[in-house]
């Protein structure tokens, strides 16, 4: 994290840049940008207090702003200014106000000074409102913040509510969609991941994978979701009593078994493959009763021993031979040929 931010004291800058205006432009800018304490006021409530409307509250803040910019003290403060493009600069041209404001103090009102600043100096930092897309950002270089707007968006387009990538995974998917000036210069794995929290579209599961922010794998709401997110790490079918136990032991959620069960058995990503095992349905596990089963592997591979079907079976259900055996002796679903294999009735 960029540490040049020691070096800068803003509210004595604030303080020398601030004397050139008249009382009530003043307490307009203190007010609005939170300068003495943490609330920065509306528009509207400074406009009460002097008893005239939030329009001219707006103008008279755009004319002090215009001022001081036009003022010796300003410039006299060049250092400063210098300092934060500096920080911009680690922070890879463009990141977000939060985190921007958060590694230059902890303290909420020197946060609003400096926020003050980078609004004064808007020859030199640009901020851009948050949208459906991104979050509320700063930037020193429009040609980079379009570049990396565009990758994300581009990302987002590609990805469907299904994905769900590691972190490296991303940060190389995210490479990839940026303009080849901008990926070449950019080597530090930290920048990419600050210009990735700038999506609102795309974000992270409290197992630290990506996909859109919006999706269920993403979004976790509830047993079922965590079911997943547990299940997809583990790679192979589980009994959901060891589900339910492993939502409390990753996540901190208490979840009862009964109710692990009856939110697996509801939910169409789960098949249930015997014995209280359930499987993930992506990992090409199909719904449905033992003969359904036998029934889907016979349509696919035709006619098989029983030895064969048995063997296939076993590998997406876990039963008893004898659950299978019993499946296939019914005349009804199956018949036995002269060669001693089994077709669909």
């Amino acid at each position: 994290m960029p540490t040049s931010s020691t070096r800068i004291a803003p509210k004595k800058s604030t303080q020398k840049i601030l004397r050139g205006l008249g009382d009530r432009a003043r307490d307009v800018l203190i007010e609005r940008f939170g300068l003495t304490n943490e609330d920065q006021k509306t528009l509207e409530a400074i406009g009460t207090r002097y008893g005239i409307t939030r329009e001219r509250v707006r103008q008279i803040e755009r004319l002090a702003l215009e001022t001081l910019r036009k003022s010796k003290a300003f410039e006299e403060e060049s250092a400063l200014y210098n300092n934060l493009e500096s920080i911009l600069k680690d922070f890879g041209g463009i990141v977000h106000e939060d985190e921007l404001l958060a590694s230059l103090s902890k303290d909420k009102v020197v946060q609003n000074h400096f926020h003050f600043h980078l609004v004064l100096a808007n020859d030199t930092f640009t901020k851009h409102k948050d949208d459906d897309h991104f979050k509320v950002r700063w930037h020193i270089d429009e040609k980079v913040a379009n570049h990396v707007h565009d990758a994300l968006q581009a990302l987002h387009e590609k990805f469907t509510h299904e994905h769900l990538v590691s972190e490296a995974e991303i940060i190389e998917h995210f490479i990839n969609e940026l303009h080849a000036d901008i990926a070449h210069h950019v080597k530090s794995p930290e920048i990419l991941k600050r210009w990735l929290s700038l999506s609102k579209k795309l974000s992270k599961n409290p197992l630290g994978e990506w996909g859109k922010s919006d999706s269920s794998n993403i979004k976790v709401r509830g047993v079922k979701d965590y079911a997943y997110l547990i299940m997809r790490k583990h790679g192979s079918p589980m009994h959901f009593r060891e589900v339910a136990k492993e939502i409390t032991a990753t996540f901190g959620r208490k979840t009862h078994m009964a109710t692990c069960h009856n939110e697996l058995i509801k939910d169409p990503r789960f098949v249930l493959v015997g014995r209280g095992m359930y499987a993930l349905k992506e990992w090409g596990y199909r719904g449905g009763v033992v003969r359904d089963v036998i029934r889907d592997i016979l349509e696919r591979e035709g006619a098989m021993t029983k030895e064969e079907i048995i063997d296939r079976v076993l590998k997406e259900r876990y039963l008893k031979k004898n659950t299978v055996l019993v499946n296939l002796q019914n005349p009804k679903h199956f018949k036995k040929l002269s060669d001693g294999t089994y077709t669909i009735a």
